[in-house]
């Protein structure tokens, strides 16, 4: 393994700009991640309508309707729409801070086929960073279902008990100042020491590499997810709002700090919303 690391290492530490062709590659690798996250917004704009309980109308802010848990039973059907709403949200959300990562093991792929040593394609490594947020969907359906249930959700599923919605702002505040919080985002923050830490080699290498990788981006933003119930899941500006933080975490100068400054806001906010609506 730690030969592996270092051979991993190696080809990193080679990798440069490179000629013309290396950079038409990142373009196409880019702007493949890009057609995908673009695809799943259009789907999440103009897609909604088939969610159960809710009615799209035909009006240019396309109002919604949501009929709740207790008031329409799921069936098998409903579930599984549902998941695939969560399923392409998490695509939109969470693809785009997958560039740096995806790039940098396309150049590792492009180095080693070079040496003659080829690895799985940038596709494995892609489909393992999403396996984890697919599997998050299912328990964000579960979640939605839940609330639903109790008739906690409103009309564009954001949490209809305003003390509720309080302490998830909070308790997402916390867990951004929390050591796990900090040790994933570093981890997602340098795409090379991660994958060079977590290397695997064989046909399912990129598989595997990928799920790691996932594994630190849902650690650093699982609780982040539950805010979507705060702003309204039906509310695509607060959709795209989280999802522009998650980047800007991953990517932005100084985001260790700003996601620490973030979240002692939330909690006061959190805390201050608590106190006024007891």
């Amino acid at each position: 393994m730690t030969s592996a690391v270092s051979g991993v290492k190696g080809v990193l530490a080679r990798t440069g700009s490179g000629p013309a062709s290396t950079r038409m590659e990142g373009l196409v690798v880019i702007g493949a991640l890009a057609a995908a996250t673009g695809g799943a917004w259009v789907y999440l704009v103009f897609g909604f309508h088939s969610v159960p309980g809710v009615q799209m109308g035909g009006s240019a802010d396309m109002s919604m309707k949501m009929s709740m848990g207790t008031l329409h039973a799921w069936t098998v059907g409903d579930f599984v729409v549902t998941l695939l709403m969560w399923a392409v949200m998490m695509v939109a959300m969470m693809l785009p801070s997958a560039v740096p990562l995806t790039l940098v093991y396309a150049a590792v792929a492009r180095k080693a086929g070079r040496l003659g040593t080829p690895i799985s394609p940038v596709l494995s490594l892609v489909a393992g960073y999403l396996s984890l947020w697919m599997a998050s969907s299912v328990a964000l359906t579960a979640a939605q279902w839940g609330l639903g249930r109790l008739s906690l959700l409103s009309s564009s599923m954001a949490i209809d008990d305003a003390r509720l919605g309080a302490l998830v702002v909070t308790a997402a505040g916390i867990y951004e100042l929390t050591p796990l919080k900090r040790v994933c985002l570093d981890r997602c923050r340098d795409p090379a020491r991660t994958i060079a830490a977590h290397w695997h080699s064989g046909r399912a290498g990129g598989l595997r590499t990928g799920v790691h990788l996932g594994v630190y981006c849902l650690g650093c933003c699982w609780v982040l997810m539950a805010l979507l119930f705060v702003g309204g899941v039906m509310n695509l500006v607060w959709v795209a709002a989280i999802g522009t933080f998650v980047l800007l975490e991953k990517i932005a100068p100084m985001a260790t700090v700003w996601s620490r400054v973030v979240g002692a806001a939330m909690i006061a906010g959190g805390a201050v919303g608590a106190v006024v609506l007891a």
